[in-house]
């Protein structure tokens, strides 16, 4: 049986390793069932493939939604992680106020 990877969403753009694998052909089950894709390098179980080439500055998309941004252009079959992918995450919103959403940062006079 070929390692598998998953897509979860139809508009993903990325598919997540059901089973390790080198660089070699791999099942996409989910959302693009009976579909193949070659990996280009070994990609553990858990981690993210690219499903078609992504563009420096294209969203990664997950789920449906973006999960961050290319920061550089990645091939389809590659592996998606942090040396090629940057997080969308807005450090300034973790200083939000819990309750109100008011910033915290900011002093008006």
């Amino acid at each position: 049986m070929a390692p598998r990877c998953f897509r979860i969403h139809e508009a993903d753009n990325v598919a997540t390793m059901l089973d390790a694998a080198e660089a070699e052909v791999v099942s996409v089950t989910g959302a693009a069932a009976d579909a193949t894709l070659t990996l280009l390098e070994a990609v553990d179980l858990g981690h993210k493939v690219a499903l078609s080439d992504i563009g420096a500055g294209v969203p990664v998309v997950k789920f449906g939604v973006a999960i961050g941004v290319a920061s550089q252009p990645i091939a389809r079959g590659a592996w998606v992680h942090l040396h090629n992918c940057e997080s969308r995450f807005d450090a300034r919103s973790g200083s939000l106020d819990l309750h109100t959403g008011a910033t915290t940062d900011t002093k008006y006079e």
